[in-house]
């Protein structure tokens, strides 16, 4: 090998890597299941106690409450609670069996006319709620919600009554969507990535990520971000990049962006960890707690996410 002049770049200590800073930030803040969720992924930790856990959230009526999703707190079950736990469930491998039996109960139960989900229930009036997800008396069906339920449970073979009615729901709302936003855009991904019907999902797939680019719902070069727009309603710098919707690289959403495109993003996620370890929150942070709360949920999904596309993260 011809000499370059240059002295070989130093291996980073292991006090100073990615995942031993993030083990830090988790046991310092992290609730009970992102500690968990962290061991499990990252300390050879066991499904069991992430499952337990998770367990202290359920409630009687099949749902999860208790602020799972920290933006909605209160007991009280709702679907955006279902759809984390549900993912939670899936990461570890038990998104089956009698537990999934009931939460589709509790769907059921909380379902809209047309068999879909709300975004929040009315049950949650009285209890405290991020200012930008309002409680209404009847509220509409949302693909925002119904849409990575519904494809987790596909994704794990789950077969429910409920799902029929909401898997059409999430079909007739794709077919006629126009405009949308980034997290819709998000669960939308979640319900194509998994659905049975893979030719008519790559199709729709292809047709939403033109869309996307379109209407400039990702930001493709992450150091001129003002010179990305923020969608309609988002916190000021509430930013949604290619790896926000192709987690990992069998996503149908990967083919929307470039090799160099996706590898950009990698780097700046990569580069988003902060001193403490963790890595911040892009939406609007209205309480102290709850933004407490979800930076260790964010740093566990960013290590995932690097680790999935293979970048170096212990």
């Amino acid at each position: 090998m011809a000499e370059t002049g240059a002295s070989p770049l130093p291996p980073t200590p292991p006090e100073r890597s990615p995942l031993f800073r993030a083990e830090h930030f988790v046991w310092l803040t992290a609730r009970v299941l992102e500690q968990r969720r962290f061991a499990y992924h990252f300390l050879n930790g066991g499904a069991d106690a992430v499952e337990t856990a998770l367990e202290a959230y359920r409630n009687d009526d099949g749902g999860y409450g208790h602020a799972l999703e920290p933006d909605l707190r209160g007991p009280v079950s709702q679907p955006l609670h279902v759809g984390h736990a549900l993912r939670v469930l899936d990461a570890i491998g038990r998104c089956g069996g009698q537990r999934v039996e009931r939460v589709c109960r509790y769907l059921t139960s909380v379902s809209t006319p047309d068999g879909a989900l709300p975004a929040i229930h009315p049950s949650q009036r009285g209890y405290p709620a991020a200012p930008f997800v309002p409680i209404v008396a009847d509220p509409p069906s949302e693909l925002l919600t119904t849409g990575p339920v519904v494809g987790l449970l596909h994704r794990n073979e789950v077969w429910h009554a409920w799902l029929f009615r909401a898997t059409d729901f999430c079909w007739q709302a794709l077919d006629s969507l126009e405009k949308s936003h980034p997290y819709e855009v998000e669960a939308a991904v979640a319900f194509l990535d998994s659905v049975p019907d893979r030719s008519r999902a790559e199709a729709t797939a292809d047709r939403l990520g033109r869309l996307v680019r379109e209407h400039r719902l990702v930001a493709l070069d992450p150091e001129r971000l003002d010179t990305s727009p923020v969608a309609p309603g988002y916190a000021p710098g509430e930013h949604h990049f290619p790896y926000d919707y192709a987690r990992t690289p069998g996503s149908l959403a990967r083919a929307w962006f470039t090799d160099e495109e996706m590898a950009r993003s990698l780097d700046f996620l990569a580069s988003e960890q902060r001193e403490d370890g963790g890595w911040p929150i892009r939406w609007r942070a209205w309480a102290p707690g709850t933004a407490l709360e979800a930076r260790p949920m964010v740093t566990v999904e960013a290590l995932r996410t690097l680790k999935a596309y293979g970048r170096p993260v212990g």
